[in-house]
């Protein structure tokens, strides 16, 4: 099982993330594009992140801006969004080596995307999700994104993920089910996330099991709903999950947001091998 470990925001350098991946013995970083220091600027500075990571034996796997939204119906941020997708991608490209040599060959390098909800009308009786109610317009967006997604990675071994948050709405969960239908989209399972919302994404993940490639691990409740919390602080059933993350060999990022908890959870780890 490969294991790594998301940006943190107590380490203000990549230098201290490799740091304490080196010293936890984990095999890689999830590099967190919500964080100034990982803006696709920063990321093509490719020489710097290849040869930190090939001096330290790590690889690196990349989390996609979360107010990423391919379906923003303003056509420039739209545009702005894929354009940020298709240059995360080429640096993707050069990181694929890197997975080979420090990784497992047998795992594609993920993007990890969330889905954005979009926007809400709020009416006297109910509120209103304007993809639900343009869903075509929506879809016609998820096919553009797709058709440029595969263009883009060609045959480099990349998939873009689609991870679980805060429970799919119907009307995701068609576009997932679209995205997933291409060979280059898969699922990444934040089993803290799912955990939090009171497990209302399992049945959609489960059915879609084949495509599970990626996981987020870390500890959550229900009530009050919590999660990245350290491993072993929860309620989670975390040897199933992990179980299941090895069935479907995909590689787990240990999403802790303190390095205290990280340690903890590492710990957590080494002491059921």
């Amino acid at each position: 099982m490969q294991y790594g470990m998301p940006t943190l925001i107590e380490n203000k350098t990549l230098a201290e993330n490799i740091s304490l991946c080196k010293e936890l013995g984990l095999d890689f970083i999830e590099l967190n594009m919500n964080f100034p220091e990982y803006q696709i600027d920063k990321l093509e500075n490719r020489e710097e992140f290849y040869h930190t990571a090939v001096e330290n034996g790590i690889y690196y796997t990349i989390h996609l801006d979360e107010n990423l939204n391919i379906a923003d119906f303003n056509p420039l941020v739209r545009e702005a969004y894929l354009e940020t997708t298709r240059r995360t991608i080429d640096v993707a490209k050069q990181m694929v080596p890197l997975k080979d040599i420090y990784g497992n060959q047998d795992q594609p390098l993920t993007i990890n995307m969330h889905m954005h909800h979009g926007i809400y009308i709020t009416l006297p009786d109910k509120k209103v999700q304007m993809y639900d109610r343009d869903f075509d317009v929506y879809m016609d967006y998820f096919r553009i994104f797709r058709e440029c997604c595969e263009k883009w990675i060609g045959d480099e071994d990349i998939k873009i993920a689609v991870e679980n948050t805060d429970g799919f709405r119907d009307y995701e969960k068609k576009a997932i089910e679209y995205l997933l239908s291409s060979p280059y989209f898969v699922l990444t399972w934040d089993i803290g996330h799912s955990k939090a919302v009171k497990e209302t994404d399992v049945p959609f993940i489960a059915e879609h099991e084949s495509s599970l490639k990626h996981f987020h691990i870390h500890d959550g409740k229900e009530n009050p709903p919590k999660n990245h919390l350290a491993l072993g602080d929860g309620e989670i059933d975390l040897m199933e999950r992990l179980k299941m993350a090895e069935k479907c060999n995909a590689r787990c990022v240990l999403e802790t947001k303190t390095i205290e908890a990280l340690r903890k959870s590492v710990q957590w780890i080494k002491c059921r091998k």
